[in-house]
């Protein structure tokens, strides 16, 4: 059960980074289309790795 919260929740996390990375400007469309696929194919070390070190900067 806590299993499926978690990878729900890592889901959710994911689709809000890729919303969140198509809203920036800075980067062109092939840059946001790579940062998506990273972030959706690594759920949760995406996310951290993009709300911590990327998304200030982009």
């Amino acid at each position: 059960m806590l299993a499926k919260i978690v990878y729900i929740l890592g889901i959710v996390v994911a689709i809000w980074c890729v919303l969140d990375i198509f809203k920036k400007t800075k980067i062109g469309l092939i840059g946001k289309i790579l940062l998506s696929i990273a972030v959706l194919a690594f759920s949760w070390i995406g996310f951290i790795v993009y709300y911590f070190l990327i998304k200030d900067k982009i």
